[in-house]
């Protein structure tokens, strides 16, 4: 909804991305109760990436190419490294 938003210049996708902005800020706020700020920040930021690579792929039709799931993968491993030490 960010993308179809245009800069935040049409009201309904722009209304959604900041509702979904909200929640998802919330969601955040409520797992860094339960661990470590910096921790936490970094799984979901990453996790946040993954999905919208997913997402641009599968709503946008956006190409995967080696290069981006390589990425992928690499974030995904930090994370469960980050997450596991």
């Amino acid at each position: 909804f960010m993308k179809q938003s245009n800069g935040a210049t049409v009201p309904y996708p722009t209304l959604v991305f900041l509702g979904l902005f909200a929640v998802g800020a919330t969601l955040q706020a409520r797992a860094m109760r339960g661990g470590e700020m910096g921790t936490v920040y970094v799984v979901v930021l990453g996790l946040e990436a993954v999905a919208a690579v997913v997402l641009s792929a599968a709503v946008l039709h956006e190409p995967y190419t080696p290069s981006r799931l390589a990425a992928m993968l690499v974030i995904v491993a930090g994370i469960a490294w980050l997450r596991y030490a």
